[in-house]
């Protein structure tokens, strides 16, 4: 059993251990940083409000860490447990204001190890991770923006809306259930209209950069995320069979969480919804997944598993709620048994699958290649590397490791003209093709291609 004086010591006790465990992990078995943080990286040397397959978020935030650390792999596996930490704490700040209770709390927040969005995944600093602060934070401060009728409570609901849409286009499913919410309570929040158009006030201000940015860029990243969804591509049977594969994907995600909550139960027995409480628990955990599961009905789009990395954040609290007059204390020991588990088997898991495989991106000798290009281009050119082009993984990886920090372009384009003699250059890619049209000194490192323009 719990005892209640000690919740706090192992609630700090959890956040910290989580936030070391998952740090230390990667960094120890990782020889490269994994795919989606180079691809930020390589985003954030070259800022901009927008990229044409993502917001801009997430290149901000790893680019402000690189200004403090550099190029050292464990800032940015911290980075990314900041994030997991952050969004726990909103949780469990939640969780106290629906239970006053902080044994119900703790267990709400202790239930998330068993989905593997907020251990196994979180060592790839993405834009589904970049969402969970924020996802955690705008339900909190709506949920008190309500409560307590606060207006810096909507101004803080306005900012985290504003950073989590600029984190990922879908943050806008939890943006748009909170809203129903506040429709069909219109009667009882009707003094609260005003304060929830101030907070989108405060959203569009923040936005409103990204907004000129996708005009200017003929909205390039609402294009790519049609494309990965395979909207428009698809046959009419997708429509039916792409949200039956995304429910049967949810419930295999679930089924440790599930299995962590049923284990406190003395009986399972649904019950209908007869309070505000669990109301507003349904809204902020399945109405978006029903809205998200309703978008591939009717288009068949193809939900990725890893975009619903935030959605399930909320999930110990409505189970908790929702079952609580059956919850059994007494079989507690059996709940932190299997939570125990899971916190020591996650890790171990990760690391051995990082030992064994010696095929994944994570293996990619990113900085002994871009040691190697280094001294290729020492020994022939005496500027600086400026500029490195190509796709985000082998010129991400240069951008990231390359002493000079140089600038990440995808395609030059028109802006090849652009570019001054003395401004050191790299082109990558397939070497086939790169040493028949390359002006300056080229190299291969298997499989890609170095074509590199410099002062002599």
């Amino acid at each position: 059993m719990i005892v209640k004086k000690n919740i706090l010591k192992i609630y700090y006790l959890f956040l910290l251990s989580h936030l070391t465990l998952w740090t230390l992990v990667p960094t120890f078995s990782n020889i490269n940083l994994p795919l989606d943080t180079i691809e930020a990286l390589a985003w954030g040397s070259n800022l901009d409000w927008g990229f044409d397959k993502h917001p801009p978020f997430s290149a901000f935030a790893v680019e402000l860490f690189f200004f403090i650390f550099g190029s050292n792999d464990w800032a940015y596996y911290f980075l990314s447990q900041l994030f997991v930490i952050v969004a726990f704490i909103y949780v469990w700040k939640f969780s106290n204001e629906i239970f006053e209770n902080k044994t119900l709390a703790l267990i709400s927040l202790l239930a998330l190890e068993g989905i593997f969005f907020y251990n196994f995944t979180t060592p790839e600093f993405n834009v589904n991770v970049s969402q969970l602060p924020f996802w955690a934070m705008t339900v909190y401060f709506f949920w008190k923006s309500l409560q307590t009728k606060n207006k810096i409570f909507w101004f803080l609901f306005g900012i985290s809306s504003a950073l989590g849409f600029l984190s990922k286009y879908l943050f806008a499913y939890i943006l748009f259930s909170l809203f129903l919410y506040l429709l069909f309570n219109l009667k009882k929040y009707k003094n609260q209209i005003n304060n929830y158009f101030f907070s989108l006030i405060v959203s569009l201000f923040i936005l409103t950069p990204h907004f000129i940015w996708l005009y200017k860029n003929n909205f390039s990243t609402i294009t790519y995320g049609l494309k990965r969804s395979s909207l428009g591509n698809t046959e009419l049977i997708s429509n039916l069979i792409n949200p039956i594969i995304f429910l049967f994907d949810q419930l295999i995600i679930l089924l440790p969480f599930l299995i962590m909550i049923f284990v406190l139960l003395k009986k399972v027995k649904f019950h209908k919804f007869k309070n505000q409480k669990i109301i507003f628990l349904f809204t902020i955990t399945f109405l978006p997944i029903i809205l998200i599961f309703f978008t591939s009905f009717f288009t068949g789009a193809k939900i990725r598993t890893m975009w619903m990395t935030p959605f399930y954040l909320f999930f110990g609290v409505f189970f908790i709620e929702y079952f609580k007059k059956y919850i059994n204390l007494k079989n507690l020991k059996r709940f932190l048994a299997i939570f125990i588990f899971l916190f020591i088997t996650s890790p171990t898991l990760y690391l051995s699958v990082s030992l064994i495989d010696e095929t994944k991106r994570t293996d990619y000798p990113g900085r002994e290649i871009s040691r190697l290009v280094q001294n290729k281009w020492d020994d022939n050119f005496v500027n600086e590397i400026k500029i490195v082009i190509g796709d985000e993984w082998s010129a991400g990886n240069l951008s990231y490791h390359l002493k000079s920090r140089p600038v990440w372009i995808n395609d030059l384009g028109k802006k090849i003209m652009e570019i001054k003699d003395n401004q050191g250059v790299i082109y990558t890619g397939n070497p086939n093709i790169l040493k028949k049209i390359c002006p300056g000194v080229f190299g291969t490192i298997k499989p890609v291609g170095y074509c590199m323009i410099g002062k002599k």
